[in-house]
C-alpha cells in the first residue's frame, strides 16, 4: 500500500479558547442580523415570543463569540462561503467505533488508520454520533454533550480536529428515552413537561390525522410511559426508545443552539441534522417538511452565520428529490449542503440494468442553488440505501427491481407505514458491495473489484462534495453474523473490525480489501488535484449511450474534463462529437491510466472495458 503524503488537505485548524474571555469587546450584531432571526423565530412562536427569546439567543452567540481567539476572529471577517468547499474535499462517513484494536480507544485507532491511509485523500471526518446511547448506534442520544466513554474522550475528539475537518450529528429530532431530559419530564420537573410531545390516551390522535403522517418507521407513533401524573402516550417517530424533543417549547430551542455552539467550540466544521424533516409537528398536516421546520434549520444557519460563519450545515433528508433539495432554502439562507439521497439508488439501478437513461436524466435536471450550497454525493452510508429518493425518477418496476435485488444478494429490506394500513420498501439494507457483488456469482474477482470502483466513480465526478462510508472502502461484505444473531437490519452494515485484522488484509496484495482500497484511493488522489471537480465548475450530462454515464467537468481555472464510466460487463467504444465536449484540444491526456483516446473526423474516441472509469482532460 503506497504511504500517503503527510500533507494536510485543508487550512490549520484553530482550536476555540477553553474559557470565554471577557475583557475583549463583545459580539456586536447588526439590526439586520437580529431581524433575520427574531423574523425566523416568529415563524415558529410569533412575533411577541420570539422578540422575549432575542436576548437568550444573542447571549448564547456572544458567550461563543468570547470563546474565539483573535486570530480566528480576523481570519471570518475575510472567509469567503463560496471556497468553503473545492475539489480537494471529501468526508469520510464512520462509526468512532469501527475499529477494535488492543491497547487503544476506537477513536485512537481510528485517527492512526486514517493517518495511515487516507491523509492525502480526505479533507473531512463525520463521526457518527460519539455520544453516550441506548440504541440505534449511537442515534438515541442519552447526553448531547458528552463523549460515550467506551469509544475515547473529547480530548481524542479534538485531537482529530487538528488533523482534518469534522462532521458532528445534530441528533436533535430525538433523545433517548434514558436521557436525563427525559427523565425530568417523567419525573414531572416543571423545565421538562413541555420538552416532549404528550397526550392523556393513545386515541387521542384521530385515525384520520394518523394517516396524514409520514413515518419512515413501521412502530406504534405513541408510546406509553408512566410518569409522576400517571400513564402519558408520547410521540416517538422511530422507535419506543427515541423520544421526539418539542421544538414549540423554546426552552427545548434554547437548550439545542447551546449545543450546537458548543459542538463548534469542540471542533465541528460541519453538523449533520439528522433526521430534521420530522422535527415539527402540527396534527391535520404530514407532520414533515413544515414551515416551521424550514425556519428551525433556517434558523441554524443564521446563529452560525453570525456566530461561526465558517461551520456549515447539512440536512439529511431521506424524502423524494423535490422535498429534498427544499433544504437548500434560497441557496443562501438554509442549508450548505443536502444530502443527494437519490444518487444511490439511481447507480445501483443503472448497474444492475446495464442502463444509465435514468441516472442521466435526473443528473440533466439537477439544480445547483447557488455558489455557496452544494449537493453531498454519497453512496454508502450507516444506514443502508434509501429507496424514497428515487420515487417519480424511477418506475415502480425499477424500485421492485431494486429490492429482489437486495434479497438476492444477501441483503434485506426495511418497510415504512404509509399511514392507510399499508407498507412499502423504504431502505435496502445492504452493504455497497453487496449490492452490487454476489459472492456466488462465479464472476471472477477483477470483474467484481471493477463494477464497485466504477460506482464509486460516479459519485467523485459528479458536482458536489463526495462522502464514504469508510468500510466502503475496502469493500466490505454484508454481516450475515450480526443477522443471524438477530441484530436490527441496519446491522448489516454497521460491523465494528479489528484494526490489526483489516491492517493485515490491506497488506496482502491478493486480497480484495487490497484491490479495492488502491483503487478507491487512487480515484480520490486523482479526484483531488482537479480544479474542474470543484463543486462550483460546471456540468453537464453528455450522451454516450446507455451503458456509460458521461459529464463534461468545467471549465474551471482553463480546464475541462470528459468524465466516462460503463455500467456495463461489455467492452464498448464511446464516440462523442468534439462540439459536445468543449471543441478541440491539443490532445487529451488520461488522468487514470490505461486509456488511449483518439480523435477522428471531428470526435472523440475511447475504448472502455468493462466497468471501466476514465477521466480526459483536454489540453488546449
Amino acid at each position: 500500500m503506497p504511504q500517503p503524503s503527510p500533507a494536510p488537505l485543508f487550512a490549520e485548524h484553530r482550536p476555540h479558547l477553553p474559557a470565554p474571555d471577557y475583557s475583549r469587546a463583545l459580539l456586536a450584531v447588526t439590526a439586520e442580523q437580529r431581524e433575520r432571526i427574531v423574523a425566523l423565530l416568529a415563524v415558529m412562536y410569533g412575533r411577541k415570543r420570539a422578540e422575549a427569546c432575542w436576548p437568550e439567543v444573542e447571549r448564547l452567540m456572544r458567550v461563543h463569540w468570547a470563546h474565539k481567539p483573535d486570530e480566528m476572529i480576523a481570519e471570518e471577517r475575510g472567509f469567503d462561503p463560496a471556497t468553503r468547499f473545492t475539489e480537494r474535499d471529501s468526508i469520510a462517513i464512520t462509526y468512532g467505533d469501527l475499529l477494535e484494536s488492543p491497547g487503544k480507544t476506537p477513536l485512537r485507532a481510528l485517527g492512526d488508520f486514517l493517518d495511515v491511509f487516507m491523509k492525502d485523500a480526505l479533507s473531512t471526518v463525520h463521526i457518527l454520533p460519539f455520544f453516550p446511547y441506548s440504541s440505534d448506534r449511537g442515534f438515541s442520544v442519552i447526553d448531547f454533550e458528552e463523549v460515550d466513554p467506551r469509544l475515547g474522550s473529547w480530548q481524542e475528539i479534538e485531537a482529530l480536529a487538528l488533523r482534518y475537518r469534522l462532521m458532528f450529528d445534530g441528533v436533535f429530532n430525538h433523545a433517548s428515552a434514558k436521557s436525563r431530559w427525559f427523565q425530568e419530564f417523567l419525573d414531572g420537573h416543571p423545565d421538562f413537561q413541555d420538552s416532549f410531545v404528550a397526550f392523556s390516551t393513545k386515541d387521542s390522535i384521530s385515525r384520520d390525522h394518523l394517516r396524514l403522517i409520514l413515518r419512515p418507521r413501521t412502530t406504534e407513533l405513541l408510546t406509553p410511559f408512566q410518569t409522576i401524573h400517571g400513564k402519558r402516550f408520547v410521540w416517538t417517530t422511530f422507535s419506543p426508545d427515541q423520544i421526539d424533543l418539542n421544538f414549540k417549547s423554546e426552552k427545548v430551542l434554547l437548550r439545542v443552539l447551546g449545543i450546537l455552539l458548543s459542538y463548534v467550540r469542540r471542533g465541528a466544521d460541519i453538523v449533520r441534522l439528522d433526521a430534521v424533516t420530522y422535527v415539527w409537528r402540527e396534527l391535520g398536516t404530514r407532520c414533515a417538511h413544515l414551515k416551521e421546520t424550514h425556519a428551525l434549520v433556517k434558523l441554524f444557519r443564521a446563529v452560525l452565520d453570525v456566530a461561526a460563519p465558517r461551520v456549515a450545515l447539512v440536512t439529511e433528508t431521506n424524502v423524494p428529490h423535490a422535498d429534498n433539495v427544499s433544504y437548500f432554502g434560497d441557496g443562501r439562507d438554509e442549508a450548505q449542503m443536502v444530502y443527494n439521497f437519490a444518487l444511490p439508488p439511481l447507480v445501483i439501478h443503472a448497474f444492475h440494468t446495464a442502463d444509465t437513461s435514468h441516472l442521466a436524466s435526473w443528473a440533466r435536471g439537477l439544480v445547483y442553488p447557488s455558489e455557496t450550497a452544494t449537493f453531498f454525493n454519497f453512496l454508502a452510508s450507516h444506514d443502508g440505501v434509501g429507496l424514497l429518493g428515487a420515487q417519480g425518477i424511477l418506475p415502480p418496476a425499477g424500485i421492485e427491481l431494486l429490492v429482489q435485488k437486495a434479497i438476492e444478494h444477501g441483503g434485506l429490506v426495511s418497510e415504512k407505514d404509509n399511514g392507510d394500513g399499508t407498507r412499502s420498501p423504504y431502505e435496502l439494507n445492504v452493504t455497497w458491495w453487496s449490492a452490487l457483488n454476489r459472492d456466488d456469482a462465479g464472476e471472477p474477482g477483477w470483474l467484481q473489484v471493477a463494477r464497485f470502483l466504477a460506482s464509486r466513480a460516479i459519485a467523485l465526478m459528479l458536482r458536489g462534495v463526495p462522502g464514504i462510508y469508510l468500510p466502503s472502502l475496502f469493500g466490505a461484505r454484508n454481516d450475515l453474523a450480526a443477522i443471524r444473531s438477530g441484530a436490527e437490519k441496519r446491522s448489516i452494515n454497521r460491523k465494528t473490525l479489528s484494526e490489526p485484522a483489516l491492517m493485515s488484509r490491506l497488506m496482502d496484495l491478493d486480497s480484495t480489501e487490497y484491490r479495492v482500497a488502491v483503487g478507491f484511493r487512487r480515484l480520490l488522489a486523482v479526484r483531488v488535484r482537479q480544479p474542474a471537480f470543484h463543486p462550483n465548475s460546471p456540468q453537464q450530462v453528455l450522451d454516450a449511450g446507455p451503458g456509460v454515464f458521461a459529464l463534461l467537468r468545467g471549465p474551471r481555472e482553463g480546464q475541462r474534463i470528459v468524465a466516462l464510466v460503463s455500467v456495463s460487463p461489455r467492452e464498448q467504444t464511446v464516440v462523442l462529437p468534439l462540439a459536445d465536449v468543449g471543441g478541440p484540444a491539443r490532445r487529451w491526456r488520461p488522468l487514470l491510466e490505461g486509456h488511449r483516446p483518439r480523435v477522428k473526423d471531428g470526435r472523440l474516441n475511447v475504448h472502455l472495458g468493462p466497468y471501466e472509469a476514465c477521466w480526459l482532460e483536454a489540453k488546449d
